[in-house]
């Protein structure tokens, strides 16, 4: 694939932001022109992560214009935004690649740019980051600029509440840029959004505030030190009187300033130009659209957020020929049966960290508004709340990306698993995530899960399965958490919405009989083996297929079974072979004193980077091919022993 998106002659001038500071500041405008049309004209040839990156374009030339990066340290929030960031500096003519298997990443990586200060992709991590940069600048006695772009969506986070709390707190030079769209992926929700709009909706502060600024100006450049400080006392009292509240980052020793358009480019590197002459900890806060200059975007942000292809003239999305009906995803497959389960049982309620649409649950949000709890960016407190739910007889069904779950993982331990808490844990993106890559691989879940007490480990293989599962664990109970992890994309049933069983727990299906070799799968990727069967058979090898649903509790009556009648076993999972579903089978075979050859496929030992989810089961080894290799070479080595077995010595 080679780069066929047409660059203007102004940006050709630009490869790295040294070349943008060149450019006349009158220029800018033109500037952001050209660089929101690469990525509008990109991202309908390639897709990826659009409204957000539209919005910043403004943002991210003042940025790199008025400070000297890459000596000055800019880091960014999630990453969304950042492909007008990645274009500036040295990867336009590479950015063709980007969320390709061997391409450039979607977000901020360390190793692919000295450009990228810190690698991110998960929300609220910018400022504490930033805030480690400037204590190290301060301790070395190396001034350089550091400045941190938060969204306000980011801002909801309970790790950027912290970072805060310790920046007015200690002498360190450090930029906040609240970049203030009122969006993430989804509306945001909470009081700090309401506080935001009363700041950025005041009229009569906004104009006075403007004439303050302009005062601010002049004083720094005529009056000296002395009049800066008398100003500065002032604007905190106007700051107070006329917001009739105490401003929120002046309270934690956070110099305020703002709000300020943040698509007008010439006075954003007005602003920062100030900004950079004021020590301490400071604060701009800039208004913008997500999807700024392409009318849909601006419109529908939530669905724009991230798309794939599409004709750039009418907005319209670019359709595969659809041949045949198609499965449901997994994860509308879970919302449209949480509201079967929601109707029947008034108990049940539902919780997700921001991700209403990437869950599903704006389905249910449609019919019972009440029983669903957005509880913004935040997923340690959807955990503890959930718990407190527990607590007075609610059944929570706790949704959550598998591993956004890793930012509440003490929760689960200290407030659910000790305390024996029957909450239930949903995770969506379980395996290889795609595109979005290794921040948002979904790897780890059975390992991290499984070595808890009291909790449940399951995946199912297809969509009937999530449903039954779903249903047992809305059942009535006093203790016991659950966790089912199920992939990104599609499910396998056309017919998805079977009839709600109870799960038996623990307990495993034997999919295909056979006599020479065990296959143990969990969860979807077990369809790679049932469609394997042929072939297998092609090559007159006789498997045992089981589909163990569960990796806690194990199905040991069966694996009892396995293990005194099959030498060769194989196991199969779309997650971490340390400490995974294979680790639980070899525990028990070496627990048990059984003499059986155990091989393991799963995601070995490594960072692996985006691509599409089959080109990543290629690379770790159990996609079709690598099963079906696995399983050839079981064989061969089994009759190579016997016959060994057979040559007298």
């Amino acid at each position: 694939m080679t780069n066929t998106v047409p660059v203007s002659d102004l940006l050709k001038k630009i490869v790295v932001p040294a070349d943008l500071r060149r450019v006349p500041q009158q220029q800018l405008p033109q500037v952001c022109n050209d660089l929101r049309q690469f990525i509008i004209n990109h991202v309908s040839l390639f897709g990826g992560h659009f409204g957000a990156s539209l919005g910043v374009v403004e943002l991210t030339v003042a940025l790199h214009y008025i400070f000297d990066t890459p000596l000055d340290r800019l880091v960014w929030d999630v990453g969304h935004q950042a492909y007008g960031h990645k274009i500036l500096t040295g990867r336009r003519e590479i950015f063709h690649t980007n969320r390709l298997f061997g391409g450039i990443s979607g977000f901020p990586r360390r190793a692919e740019s000295e450009y990228d200060s810190f690698g991110v992709g998960h929300s609220s991590t910018s400022i504490s980051a930033a805030l480690g940069m400037a204590l190290a600048s301060h301790f070395q006695n190396d001034p350089k600029q550091i400045i941190a772009v938060i969204g306000d969506g980011a801002m909801t986070a309970g790790m950027a509440f912290e970072a805060l709390n310790h920046c007015g707190d200690v002498e360190a030079d450090i930029l906040i840029i609240l970049n203030d769209n009122c969006m993430s992926i989804d509306p945001n929700v909470g009081a700090l959004k309401n506080y935001l709009t009363k700041i950025s909706t005041s009229d009569f502060y906004n104009k006075i505030r403007d004439q303050l600024w302009t005062l601010f100006r002049r004083l720094n450049k005529y009056g000296g030190e002395n009049m800066q400080e008398i100003f500065s006392r002032f604007e905190k009292n106007f700051k107070y009187t006329f917001l009739k509240h105490s401003n929120f980052f002046e309270s934690l020793n956070i110099r305020y300033f703002g709000p300020l358009d943040g698509h007008d480019v010439l006075r954003v590197t007005d602003t920062l130009r100030e900004l950079k002459k004021i020590k301490g900890p400071k604060l701009l806060h800039c208004l913008t659209v997500k999807g700024k200059g392409f009318a849909q975007a601006e419109k529908e942000q939530t669905k724009w957020h991230a798309t794939g292809g599409f004709n750039k003239n009418t907005g319209l999305m670019k359709k595969s020929k659809a041949t045949q009906k198609k499965p449901l995803k997994y994860q509308e497959v879970f919302g449209k049966t949480i509201i079967e389960l929601a109707k029947d049982n008034k108990k049940i309620i539902a919780i997700t960290p921001a991700m209403p649409s990437g869950s599903s649950l704006t389905l249910m949000m449609e019919v019972f508004p009440e029983r669903v709890l957005d509880v913004g960016i935040a997923e340690q407190h959807a955990v503890t709340l959930s718990a407190g739910l527990a607590t007075e007889g609610m059944i929570p069904f706790c949704h959550i990306y598998s591993t956004f779950m890793q930012r509440a993982y003490d929760q689960v331990i200290h407030d659910v698993c000790i305390q024996n808490l029957p909450v239930n844990f949903i995770l969506d993106r379980a395996g290889f995530a795609g595109a979005d890559g290794a921040t948002h691989h979904g790897n780890f879940d059975l390992a991290y899960m499984r070595c808890l007490p009291n909790i449940v480990v399951m995946a199912p293989i297809n969509d009937a399965d999530l449903r039954n599962m779903l249903y047992t664990m809305q059942l009535e109970r006093k203790e016991t958490a659950f966790c089912v992890r199920y992939p990104r994309g599609s499910g396998v049933l056309t017919e998805w919405q079977t009839p709600l069983l109870k799960v038996p727990i623990g307990k495993a299906k034997q999919l295909k009989e056979g006599d020479e070799i065990a296959v143990l799968s969990i969860g979807h990727i077990g369809n790679y083996v049932i469609s394997l069967y042929d072939k297998i058979e092609e090559q007159e090898i006789s498997i045992a297929h089981f589909d163990m649903r569960f990796v806690k509790p194990l199905d040991e009556e069966l694996l009892h079974k396995i293990a005194s009648n099959f030498t060769q076993i194989l196991t199969v999972e779309d997650g971490c072979l340390m400490g995974g579903f294979g680790s639980a089978v070899g525990e028990f075979i070496l627990d048990h004193g059984y003499d059986c050859k155990l091989k393991r496929l799963g995601i070995p030992d490594a960072v692996f980077e985006q691509g599409e989810q089959l080109e990543l089961h290629q690379e770790a080894g159990f996609c079709s091919q690598g099963i079906l290799n696995s399983i050839c070479e079981l064989h061969y080595n089994s009759q190579k022993k016997s016959t060994l077995a057979k040559i007298p010595f």
